[in-house]
């Protein structure tokens, strides 16, 4: 199966994979079976491995997978075998919170700056990163290379960003605004709606079986 046949809700379960994975690894787990995972991560055993299928398979009949080769192999899919520079357009709170979350570099994910349009917040330093204002945007964007933009700022805003970061070689954008963005098509838009989340929560909540 080529790549762009793999459907998106796979794709969307390989970080949770991903994840349990590496707390196997943390406990020195060497060896799981789709059935102990699919207990692990209530997913069934069936499901796990046609999704596993999709990228070769990874497991051996009679064994199991290889818990470090099948994260490292995830891993390998997700893009994480690689380094991205990366800043973060909203010094606000969020913004803020995303810059000091550790993991990120450990992921691969290099914060490189931090804009925002407030001058109370310009030269704030944020775990060794110091706040800038907008107007530098463009040449810092191309002075370092940046691949992924997350986006922590209003509606407004980020309308208005993102084509500075579209014309400037971003091809990622993490998108924390509550707005669509219209992006070329070779420009990736994850978006990440908080109140839709909270909204879904509410329905599951009022409409749980009792």
């Amino acid at each position: 199966m080529t790549e762009h046949e793999i459907s998106k809700a796979v794709v969307k379960r390989l970080p949770r994979y991903y994840r349990y994975l590496g707390d196997l690894l943390n406990a020195k787990v060497e060896r799981i079976s789709s059935n102990e995972l699919s207990d692990l991560m209530n997913v069934t055993a069936s499901q796990i491995r046609q999704d596993l299928n999709n990228f070769g398979g990874f497991g051996q009949q009679g064994y199991g997978y290889n818990v470090k080769y099948l994260y490292n192999e995830i891993g390998k899919i997700l893009g994480l075998d690689k380094t991205y520079n990366m800043v973060i357009i909203g010094g606000g709170h969020l913004g803020q919170a995303l810059a000091n979350y550790v993991k990120f570099e450990k992921r691969g994910f290099s914060i490189k700056g931090i804009f925002d349009i407030n001058p109370d917040l310009d030269g704030t330093i944020v775990r060794g990163i110091p706040i800038r204002m907008t107007d530098e945007l463009p040449s810092f964007l191309k002075e370092n290379e940046i691949q992924i933009a997350a986006l922590t700022l209003p509606k407004s805003g980020a309308e208005v960003v993102a084509p500075v970061l579209v014309e400037n070689g971003v091809k990622a954008i993490w998108n924390f605004a509550h707005t669509d963005l219209h992006v070329p098509d070779d420009v990736v838009v994850e978006n990440v709606h908080l109140s839709e989340s909270l909204m879904q929560l509410s329905y599951d909540l009022n409409h749980r079986k009792t």
